[in-house]
């Protein structure tokens, strides 16, 4: 068993440590393996401590021991034994066995809810892992940092916790554990209620999970993603997820992961209102949950049947359940005392017995091996110094054929890497080459806006956010619906800043498909109306999302890509501008004020409850600024301190450098973020157009 194993999330516990909040448990496994599976560990790996000598493989068994322990839900025992791990490990000066056991009492603790002890031992599980070299160790200790953070509702540091422990697992190309932080960050994401994102990263970490055949983790994929959808309202795909983690659950007899998803299901009963289906499935969370004595679920379910009965007008029952509530809550806060005082004994206890047993033993093993030991080695040593030599002659020789031969297998693997690789970047330079065709030229941009810029940086080779504008002949005006007179040789035009659902090739698929709406919407069906212009473009995304069956039948696989977009409107005789935003704003300066467009709260796509999407009128004067921008450039890591830039940050530069020329501020723009990100990787794609009408 590994270090990840206490620091994978369970997505539903979220629900029980913070409110609301998305906090994190470790309690994972690979498919295979029932809880029944992992009591019988339980029973070997004691037995296997009887005859085990007091060096580093023992220390290693102790902390297997104490995770067997702790995923059958034996906190005291695990912590005890974990606590025996550290102090033979300190003894031997074994960091690495020791980076473990302090990881393993920390994610205790954070399971019973004491977060300043659990954030003290993963500290200290860092501070000896990175002594030690130990990079699977720091990694989880990031994990572990991060889900405290992240339950106390500081996203931005559990995000850049995350973020480090997911470069260093690409670094060692461990699949299972990339796959628990891309669920670790897509959780901070929807806390952020930022959902597409969220999905993104979820739906990631469930492509590993099927990609690895790992079933248990595949559940918590789904619950993740559940979560996502109940928060944006989408209770119907929220409810498919559930069920899809409470089928795997019940499949591997995972009664926890039962509980939870129990609890879950019936949270989407109440607000359909389909209270006895309600009812049953708190019962059953009820059941499990005292089954396995896990008592915060059963606290939380007798907090979801007091609510339940209030509604159903059974308000002696809802009295009951809340009487019960209370009592589970007091029960848990004195067991946590008690619990500490006793393990606390217990160690003490313990290691004054092992020091006199070790100090007793030891000097009867000295004077027995001594005496044993003088006449054998003389007669062994001289047979046993000619036979290592002829042996060691030969192992020299069959060494080298084996070297030679493994020098040729790498090398031919090598080269049919690197081929692959040539192939996979040959193609995506050539998506890129199409991706660009799809992008107006800034010639063209600077014939209609002379005084502007676009800075645009792509993550990867291609990208998922793009830049768009569409010239309007002088008798086609900018709302749709009225004619404009000749523009004195300038002609008025569409101008747009998009962020598509990903980056790199998923992303710039994705932004194909949303170029292509906005073309056809002002070419083929001649709006211009900003609001009006988004209302045709999310019907014709959604259209073409809508995958359907040569037999006119609907897809099950409905993609839920998108985008967010900031699209103005400009005629420079008269002056009229005109935006319209779909999450993203608009922010423009006029007389030394940096002043902000609030943009509607719904993407291009799919969503529940669509609005019609509104048209913003402006009065500028000549010389004001817009700027249109997607989130790469706030959201990008760096600094002294490794943290995101942020929307104020970035309003003070502009404002800063508002006064300069166009190309001025766009190379001071670059320059700004190059010296923030550092040596850090660029986490999204970056695009701001600076427009002086």
């Amino acid at each position: 068993m590994s270090t990840e194993e206490f620091n994978s999330r369970n997505f539903f516990a979220a629900t029980f440590f913070k409110g609301c909040s998305l906090s994190a448990v470790f309690i994972i496994f690979f498919f295979s393996f029932t809880f029944s599976a992992f009591s019988q560990k339980v029973d070997s790996l004691y037995n296997a401590l009887k005859n085990e000598k007091e060096d580093t493989n023992k220390v290693h068994t102790l902390n297997r021991l104490s995770r067997a322990l702790y995923i059958i839900s034996d906190y005291a025992k695990a912590d005890s034994v974990a606590r025996k791990a550290l102090l033979l490990a300190n003894n031997l000066n074994f960091k690495r066995g020791a980076a473990d056991a302090n990881i393993g009492i920390g994610a205790i603790y954070y399971r019973q809810g004491n977060y300043a002890d659990a954030l003290k031992f993963q500290l200290q599980g860092l501070k000896t892992a990175e002594e030690a070299g130990y990079k699977k160790g720091m990694a989880g200790s990031y994990t572990s940092i991060g889900n405290i953070y992240d339950d106390q509702g500081n996203h931005d540091e559990a995000l850049d916790y995350y973020m480090k422990s997911l470069k260093i697992y690409k670094e060692m190309n461990d699949k299972r554990s990339m796959g628990v932080d891309y669920g670790n960050i897509g959780l901070v994401y929807m806390s952020e209620n930022k959902y597409g994102k969220a999905l993104e990263f979820q739906q990631e970490a469930l492509r590993i999970d099927q990609e690895l055949n790992d079933v248990r983790g595949m559940g918590f994929d789904y619950g993740n993603i559940g979560i996502t959808y109940e928060a944006k309202g989408n209770y119907k795909d929220a409810l498919t997820n559930y069920l899809q983690n409470l089928r795997i659950a019940e499949t591997l007899d995972d009664k926890e992961s039962m509980s939870y998803a129990y609890e879950k299901v019936s949270s989407i009963a109440i607000r359909q209102k389909k209270y006895a289906l309600a009812k049953q499935y708190l019962d059953s969370c009820l059941l499990v949950a005292k089954e396995i004595s896990e008592k915060i679920i059963v606290k939380e379910a007798y907090s979801d049947l007091n609510h339940l009965d209030s509604l159903m007008g059974n308000y002696k029952t809802a009295f009951e359940d809340y009487k019960m509530y209370i009592v589970y809550c007091d029960s848990l806060k004195n067991e946590e005392n008690t619990k500490k005082l006793v393990s606390e004994q217990m160690q003490y206890e313990f290691d004054k017995k092992q020091a006199e047993q070790k100090a007793i033993q030891d000097k009867k093993d000295a004077d027995e091996a001594a005496a044993g030991k003088r006449q054998e080695i003389i007669t062994v040593s001289v047979s046993t110094g000619l036979f290592l030599v002829l042996v060691f002659s030969g192992l020299l020789f069959s060494r080298f054929k084996v070297t030679q031969k493994q020098k040729r297998i790498i090398e031919e693997q090598k080269a049919l890497v690197e081929e692959k690789n040539k192939e996979v970047l040959d193609s995506i330079t050539y998506a890129k080459r199409l991706q660009d065709a799809i992008l107006p030229p800034i010639s063209i941009i600077q014939k209609y806006l002379p005084e502007s810029f676009v800075l645009y940086k792509p993550k990867d080779i291609v990208a998922g956010d793009f830049y768009w504008i569409a010239p309007l002949p002088p008798e086609g005006g900018i709302s749709g619906e009225t004619k404009n007179p000749p523009l004195e040789g300038r002609e008025a035009l569409l101008i747009a800043a998009a962020d598509c659902t990903g980056h790199g090739v998923p992303g710039a698929m994705v932004s194909v498909v949303c170029s292509n709406a906005l073309n056809r919407t002002v070419k083929e069906f001649k709006i211009t109306e900003p609001g009006k212009v988004l209302d045709r473009v999310r019907e014709l995304v959604l259209e073409t999302f809508s995958q359907r069956d040569p037999f006119g039948e609907k897809s099950e696989n409905n993609v839920q890509d998108g985008m967010d977009i900031s699209l103005v409107a400009i005629s420079q005789s008269p002056l009229v501008i005109s935006w319209s935003g779909a999450y993203n704003p608009l922010w423009y300066i006029q007389n030394n004020e940096i002043k902000e467009v609030t943009p509607d709260k719904q993407p291009i796509g799919k969503t529940d409850n669509p609005k019609p999407f509104n048209t913003n009128k402006l009065s500028l004067n000549k010389g004001d600024i817009l700027y249109l921008f997607t989130d790469g450039y706030a959201d990008q890591f760096g600094g002294p301190k490794g943290k995101k830039f942020k929307y104020k940050q970035l309003q003070e530069k502009l404002l800063a450098i508002s006064h300069q020329p166009m190309e001025k501020q766009k190379q001071e723009l670059e320059t700004v973020l190059e010296q923030w990100k550092g040596n850090l990787e660029q986490v999204d794609d970056v695009l701001i157009i600076g427009i002086r009408v």
